[in-house]
């Protein structure tokens, strides 16, 4: 790096975050003031300087090497976490910023000569920062510290114990030098004895049966670090906010229409209810009325602190672990029929053809007049028996829906796994959730108020917390354009890429089972939402402009959006009488500096969708754990040199084949086809196929399946009539989850979940 021509006194900060961000070696004090030419009382001076930088927010770390806030040091210690699309990802070890920001995932750049690393290893590494986000390359591996690591613990015949791993990614235990009291068959937590991985680990913690209800939850939890439970003065601060006058002299109100909430029938909270009447010229006018959180979380105070660290609430089949404390989440923003609620209203008007023309946005007074549950809705209405404020509801939806069609956002078929407990947290059923119009009503009208959001913002020039959802990228369109050939399917790189594309693509495809793998090549050429302030727009849903604005009660980026509107239009109510901090609009520090909360609760998202997933993975291994060895008609979702990942059709269960199972013969991988083909040529498997697999292995700790061709040959169920250099088509229903795919997608066109 060229440095700095040295100027006489002292560099400004801006001089100086631009060296630090430039610099190709750690940049402490010593080597800003070597860069800048200072000495003797400048370098007293310079170290006042970065400590004021420090305090305003703007560098953090040590004299030794200082680095922009929020983001990573060029050289830093990083410790893997995981796996995305087969590259190891990884986070600062050390991560300490202000209000417990989540880390920054960095992107491994591995070596092919270096040694694989796994989940929990940490390497040096120079770190970058490029367009798309953190890479790191490593550097060199480093010994493992001292931290905790979940698992479950086994004696062997010999008496010794070994702690079994609860990530499907470990395959290996280690022995157990201290046993500290626990007992085989418990979940424990423990940490390494020594320096030594052949020293094993000592348990420091027994947290009981890893099969007991709550335990699968309870894993994903200690995993993934998710704060669980709040601290005395959030707990205190909810209670004070909890009572804050409700008066209408203040808010507009809306008690006298009936308005409905449509949830799921095990929706724990209620943040959204809407109402639609006839407005006499072919439209409707309509109302989205939102919990008004911001209202009851002030910034600045612990129960904001707490809510910015958790950037969002996790939902388990057996638990929720809310943003909020349960007061304000399950209680007093949660709307419920028959009592007054505050909330944040969307006023629109929507025209004959679905566009919505106008909008305004108020704080009001609302009466929910009833919670339905979609499948009552979507009866009522099927029935004919509805009443005329829920049929009002469906004719303004239809006139979005033509908006919609219009638009023509990407359409593909995710179904969502629902696992149903009983009251002593027993599995009864899972099945995946059938995909109504009431979903789509909700969905409809959500996406409709969050445009409105980001709309009426833009027209304050305010900050704003986009959901942005970038275009696929050239190298992810070149990977889906060398696939859709061996289909013998073109796609032409050089024309405007649009998610209506996708669609015709899609709508051209007459063979369910090749129709299943190119949505699956599409999934997998997706980008991943995220939030941030400068607008990319949301390429899935084919919107220029997109904000977060209906779930303020489980979703950090929307809280910070309604602050943006109670400042951007006035809505500053007078200062309440309860011990609160004053101020419902946007905190100085987060006006200032949208990109690094943004990055936050984008990471605390992801984080909560892994957790998800894998609990409900374990789930369904439980499930099925007392069904090895039936045989379960499944579809391949991934071809891998080592085997198959299938999906049982039913369930969305996802497992490995290895490929040792797959026949006597040896089978070769065409990595462009995505295609293993015995040697005989008789024998060949491909994403999309249909078979008909024996369970072998469900472990519910880790949610790893395994199976194995009913023949042990592989017949699919019906037989292929294709050439060899191309995938086959046979009948198949639509893709069900797969493990691995871009998580923006499953609720991108949702305006809720829960």
């Amino acid at each position: 790096m060229k440095r700095p021509k040295p100027q006489p006194g002292l560099p400004s900060r801006q001089q100086i975050l631009d060296f630090i961000a430039n610099s190709e070696e750690p940049a402490g004090k010593r080597e800003i003031a070597r860069a800048f030419g200072l000495k003797g009382q400048e370098k007293i001076q310079l170290k006042a300087l970065l400590k004021d930088m420090a305090e305003e927010g703007l560098i953090d770390g040590n004299r030794s090497a200082f680095h922009r806030m929020g983001g990573v040091p060029k050289v830093t210690v990083l410790r893997v976490v995981g796996t995305d699309d087969g590259e190891a990802v990884a986070v600062p070890d050390n991560w300490q910023p202000e209000d417990a920001v989540p880390p920054p995932r960095l992107r491994l750049i591995e070596q092919r000569k270096q040694q694989a690393l796994r989940v929990g290893d940490r390497v040096l590494a120079r770190t970058e920062e490029t367009a798309t986000g953190w890479i790191a390359h490593p550097m060199k591996k480093l010994p493992a510290r001292t931290e905790q690591v979940m698992g479950v613990v086994e004696i062997d015949g010999a008496g010794k114990g070994w702690l079994a791993p609860v990530d499907k990614r470990e395959r290996h235990s280690q022995p157990i030098a201290d046993l500290g009291g626990a007992e085989a068959g418990q979940l424990v937590l423990a940490e390494p004895a020594g320096k030594s991985p052949r020293a094993g680990v000592k348990v420091t913690d027994v947290l009981g049966d890893p099969l007991a209800p709550k335990a699968f939850s309870l894993i994903a939890i200690h995993k993934h670090g998710i704060p669980y439970g709040f601290t005395p003065e959030a707990i205190d601060e909810a209670q004070r906010a909890a009572k804050l006058p409700l008066s209408k002299d203040h808010r507009e109100d809306l008690r006298h229409l009936p308005i409905v909430a449509i949830d799921p029938s095990d929706a724990r909270d209620h943040d959204d209810a809407i109402w639609a009447e006839p407005d006499g010229e072919g439209g409707f006018r309509a109302v989205v009325a939102i919990a008004d959180v911001s209202f009851y979380v002030r910034p600045g105070g612990a129960l904001d602190r707490a809510a910015r660290e958790r950037g969002n609430s996790v939902y388990f089949p057996d638990r929720v672990v809310p943003m909020l404390p349960e007061v304000l989440s399950a209680d007093v923003c949660s709307l419920r029929s028959g009592e007054d609620r505050a909330a944040m209203a969307c006023h629109m008007t929507i025209a004959a053809n679905g566009k919505v023309t106008d909008w305004r946005f108020t704080r009001a007074l609302v009466r929910i007049d009833e919670v339905i549950a979609y499948e009552e809705a979507q009866r009522r209405i099927d029935a004919g028996d509805a009443a005329p404020h829920l049929v009002n509801l469906w004719e303004a939806w239809r006139a979005l829906e033509r908006a919609r069609n219009d638009r023509d956002p990407l359409e593909l078929e995710l179904p969502e796994r629902r696992v149903k407990l009983d009251d002593a947290g027993r599995i009864t059923e899972i099945a995946l959730r059938e995909r109504l119009d009431a979903h789509r009503v909700v969905e409809d009208f959500m996406i409709a108020a969050n445009v409105a959001a980001a709309k009426a913002l833009e027209s304050k020039v305010a900050p704003i917390v986009y959901r942005i959802h970038e275009p696929p990228n050239r190298e992810k369109l070149m990977s889906l354009k060398d696939y859709l050939a061996t289909f013998e399917r073109k796609f032409t790189l050089g024309q405007v890429i649009t998610p209506g594309l996708f669609n015709r693509m899609l709508k051209d495809v007459a063979d369910e089972a090749e129709k299943a793998l190119i949505m699956e090549a599409v999934l997998r050429s997706q980008t991943q939402a995220y939030y941030g302030p400068r607008n990319a727009g949301h390429f899935g849903l084919a919107l220029g402009s997109y904000a977060h604005f209906t779930s303020p009660i489980r979703r950090y980026a929307d809280l910070l959006v309604h602050r943006a509107l109670v400042d951007g239009f006035g809505l500053e109510q007078p200062e309440p009488r309860v011990d609160v901090p004053a101020r419902s609009g946007l905190a100085d520090r987060d006006r200032n500096d949208l990109s690094r909360i943004s990055d936050a609760i984008s990471a605390a998202e992801r984080r909560a969708m892994e957790a998800e997933r894998e609990t409900i993975d374990r789930y369904v291994a439980a499930w099925l754990s007392a069904r090895v060895g039936e045989v379960f008609e499944c579809r391949v979702t991934g071809v891998q040199k080592f085997g198959l990942f299938a999906t049982i059709i039913s369930l969305g269960g996802d497992g490995l084949v290895p490929v040792s199972t797959l026949g006597d013969e040896r089978f070769h991988y065409d990595e462009r086809a995505k295609v293993l083909v015995g040697e005989s040529g008789q024998t060949r498997f491909a994403m999309g196929d249909r078979l008909r697999l024996r369970l072998a292995e469900a472990n519910p700790l880790t949610g790893a399946l395994k199976f194995e061709p009913e023949d042990h040959v592989g017949a699919s169920i019906e037989p292929r009539g294709r050439p060899l250099q191309m995938p086959l088509k046979k009948r198949g229903q639509h893709l069900v989850g797969k493990r691995g795919r871009p998580a923006n997608i499953r609720h991108q066109g949702r305006g809720k979940k829960r």
